[in-house]
């Protein structure tokens, strides 16, 4: 009877990715902390957060489906509790207070929010009267997606925020909302990267926006409230960018021309491309990498864990990753198009979303192509909360 529940509950493929991930993970902190004090001390921790990771997994699948649209906002209220509490009590790291445990423990709450935003937003979106083309209900979604990331904001984490913000617009496009809308959030997001990159190429994002929108056939009034909007942000961005911080100006520096700094800012990610780039096909050999084994990228074993199996396995050890990666998005989007009930469908893209922004960001991250914002590699990054 037993094996018979967990032959129809478990994706037996998507499983086997997920334990080859988390394997490579524990053999790359392994590896990227050998030669150091702490030898056994991250990888066997990081066995730990797998086991009770697990542990969570089973226990779940003897929860019924049905109960978690039910229990969404009381999930989502907890977060939001977690969030206010770390901004009162939390342990700073990093610059960011952002933790809550004990001593060498700790958990941020800001991981297990994303898991309570998405049943809160797939349960509110999924209700028979919610209609996402509704000013109203348009309005009450954003509320619950930028609810948690305006605290974690305060916090201050911006790398964390912009993974929320990552999975709005799959799941708003997903649930419905208007063709118009979700163009006009794409061009927010394009008008504000192209605005760092100086003022030529946000004329230019400019006119690509304002051509897409004559062949879109929207309202004319619509229509030139949208550019409107999209330009003022797109000012809006190149003057607070000259409001940064110095730290924050630096990270954008090093984003768009690292050797700028060599020895400060960039240095993580100039010699993150040396290490990817030394591994040349087969790589160095396991416990092997010099940039790994010399310490050149300090805590190779959290945001830049790429890195190790990058120089120890080269680009066939990467490119499996990434193909074990991609596998899994696939397989995810798959069954987000099968799953009977919206709900479910909601859910499978939110984390879909999630998965997608943490793997692009930190590879990008690792090989100098998006700024360095802290964001883990999942499966593979040592800590337990994400």
């Amino acid at each position: 009877m037993v094996s018979e529940y967990f032959s129809e509950q478990f994706d037996y493929k998507t499983l086997f990715i997920v334990f080859a991930l988390i394997s490579i993970g524990v053999l790359s902190i392994y590896s990227a902390t050998y030669d150091t004090s702490t030898a056994t001390l991250y990888y066997k921790r990081q066995l730990m957060w797998f086991g009770l990771g697990f542990i969570c997994l089973l226990a779940t699948l003897f929860i019924p489906a049905r109960l978690f649209p039910r229990i969404a906002f009381i999930i989502y209220a907890f977060c939001l509790v977690l969030l206010v509490l770390v901004l009162i009590m939390g342990k700073t790291v990093s610059g960011s207070q952002s933790w809550l445990g004990v001593g060498n423990f700790g958990q941020q709450p800001s991981e297990i929010a994303k898991i309570g935003t998405i049943l809160a937003v797939a349960a509110y979106i999924t209700q028979q009267d919610v209609d996402l083309r509704s000013l109203k209900h348009l309005a009450i979604t954003c509320g619950i997606f930028f609810t948690p990331v305006v605290l974690i904001l305060l916090q201050p984490d911006a790398g964390t925020a912009m993974t929320y913000c990552g999975m709005f617009l799959p799941m708003l496009a997903w649930g419905g909302a208007p063709p118009f809308l979700v163009f006009f959030i794409v061009s927010c997001g394009a008008v504000s990267i192209a605005a760092l990159f100086g003022t030529t190429v946000m004329i230019i994002a400019f006119a690509l926006i304002a051509v897409a929108l004559y062949f879109f056939r929207e309202e004319r009034f619509r229509s030139v409230l949208a550019f409107a909007g999209v330009a003022l942000l797109g000012m809006s961005v190149q003057f607070m960018v000259g409001r940064l911080h110095g730290y924050q100006q630096k990270r954008l520096l090093v984003f768009l021309n690292p050797e700028a700094d060599p020895l400060g800012a960039g240095y993580n990610v100039m010699q993150s491309k040396v290490a990817i780039g030394s591994g040349g096909f087969f790589g160095q050999g396991f416990l092997k990498g010099t940039q790994t084994h010399f310490n050149f990228i300090p805590e190779q074993w959290t945001d830049f864990i790429f890195c190790v199996p990058g120089e120890e396995f080269g680009f066939a050890g990467s490119f499996i990753i990434l193909v074990l990666f991609l596998v899994l998005l696939l397989r995810s989007l798959r069954l987000a198009t099968q799953v009977k009930n919206r709900f479910g469908s909601l859910v499978i893209v939110g984390i879909l979303s999630i998965l997608f922004v943490h793997v692009a960001v930190n590879v990008g991250m690792a090989m100098g192509l998006f700024p360095v914002i802290g964001v883990p590699l999942p499966f593979l990054s040592y800590g337990g909360s994400a």
